[in-house]
């Protein structure tokens, strides 16, 4: 059977390990606060959070023949429900939306590497890498979305998954240049989560396409 992941980045004591874990719980706390703005009970505060935090490494694990990440290990699980009950106990806080953003940025940008590291592990080819990388950080959340009801972030004009496509793309760069894992996920995810900060603060956004009739 293939391994789930490289044995150096399998464990929470590790780099990549630890930034995994990082960012199932920065996710599910993306849920959780998204169940917060409906104003719902802390058991769909726990199923936001658990889909938000594990349902864009599900759809990685399934496409390329992996197991399940977080039915090989239950630690994942129980990260989200902490962070749900984390966010629940909160309460309400006014900062606690914008939270939401930039909890998002970070995940983008840790999942973006972690999706391309296990893809890679996995023997796929690099530009495959790639598009794990992005779909293991934006599909919780396109999901988590549709859950509430807000706009998907594939709608967006802001810079979102272009931010989990540049991590990923880096990381992957790095690596086939003869960087460590280490160095070259650091490097991806703080390319990453700068262009999202970017688009936070200062409303950066790619080009529209000009071609098409303008909305009455």
């Amino acid at each position: 059977m293939t391994p789930i992941v490289d044995p150096n980045i399998a464990t929470p004591e590790t780099v990549l390990g630890a930034l995994d874990f990082a960012g199932v719980a920065v996710f599910a706390a993306t849920g959780a606060l998204a169940a917060a703005r409906e104003k719902h009970d802390l058991v769909t505060f726990a199923f936001f959070g658990a889909i938000t935090g594990v349902g864009g490494g599900t759809l990685r694990d399934l496409l390329i023949g992996n197991p399940v990440f977080w039915v090989q290990d239950w630690r994942y699980i129980a990260v989200c429900l902490a962070a749900s009950v984390a966010v629940w106990l909160l309460g309400a806080r006014p900062w606690r939306f914008r939270a939401l953003l930039w909890l998002d940025a970070v995940g983008l940008a840790a999942y973006g590497v972690l999706g391309a590291a296990k893809a890679e592990a996995a023997g796929v080819p690099a530009l495959i890498c790639i598009v794990m990388g992005a779909l293991t950080a934006c599909f919780g959340g396109i999901v988590r979305d549709l859950l509430a009801g807000q706009p998907s972030i594939l709608l967006r004009r802001e810079i979102t998954v272009s931010a989990a496509l540049l991590a990923a793309t880096v990381y992957v760069v790095g690596r086939a240049a003869g960087l460590e894992a280490w160095p070259a996920a650091f490097v991806g995810a703080a390319c990453g989560f700068v262009l999202r900060a970017g688009a936070l603060q200062w409303g950066w956004s790619l080009p529209a396409f000009r071609g098409g009739r303008a909305r009455a």
